[in-house]
């Protein structure tokens, strides 16, 4: 009984430190797409990867806030856009997506 005692607490380690990992990891996109790649499918069933991503992902903005800054290429590249330059004078509808 001691042992098992001991081995389950060996294994709540391991998944505890394979939970922390896993949110590190999926706060750098690039990376968690790398990681993701090697991972055994028989692993998928055991980890709450919804929960985890919700939690990795959640950000710190909170409904009014205002929005972060960016500076991103025109969609012909001809110059830039700087979301600070609209603040204050019209609404900014940003949608993150593909329409293909």
């Amino acid at each position: 009984m001691r042992n098992f005692r001991k081995y389950a607490m060996v294994l709540v380690a391991a998944y505890v430190a394979l939970m922390g990992a896993l949110i590190a990891v999926m706060r750098q996109p690039i990376l968690f797409g790398k990681v993701m790649r090697h991972v055994p499918e028989p692993l998928l069933m055991v980890v709450p990867f919804k929960p985890l991503w919700f939690v990795a992902r959640a950000g710190r903005l909170r409904v009014g806030d205002p929005a972060p800054n960016f500076n991103l290429p025109t969609g012909d590249k001809s110059g830039r856009i700087v979301l600070a330059s609209f603040r204050g004078q019209k609404p900014v509808v940003l949608v993150f997506g593909s329409y293909t």
